[in-house]
């Protein structure tokens, strides 16, 4: 019995352009039945990382300028930040990719 010592090795060619995670951006928009308090609870809960007074500056942008993007990041966590906002009766603009 008799072996061959002869292999075929393949390169693979790495690629020149990395395609990135599409990103989005979660925006609150204004309205006349949701407190500041509220806005701002909802901001603690579902965004990870948010303090207090980031959550109050955001509830009190919202209601100056009408909107605030109080997420910016990962498409999927973008969704389900909006679903979950929406859900506790935020009023929420459709998600923007970026």
């Amino acid at each position: 019995m008799e072996l061959s010592n002869t292999s075929t090795t393949t390169v693979i060619e790495p690629k020149t352009t990395k395609q990135k995670y599409p990103e989005a951006r979660v925006i609150v928009l204004d309205d006349n039945f949701n407190t500041f308090q509220h806005v701002a609870n909802c901001l603690m809960k579902i965004i990870p990382g948010m303090s207090e007074n980031k959550s109050w500056d955001l509830s009190i942008k919202v209601d100056k300028y009408g909107s605030a993007e109080v997420w910016r990041g990962n498409l999927e966590q973008a969704e389900l930040y909006h679903e979950q906002l929406f859900s506790k009766g935020l009023t929420m603009a459709p998600i923007e990719k970026t």
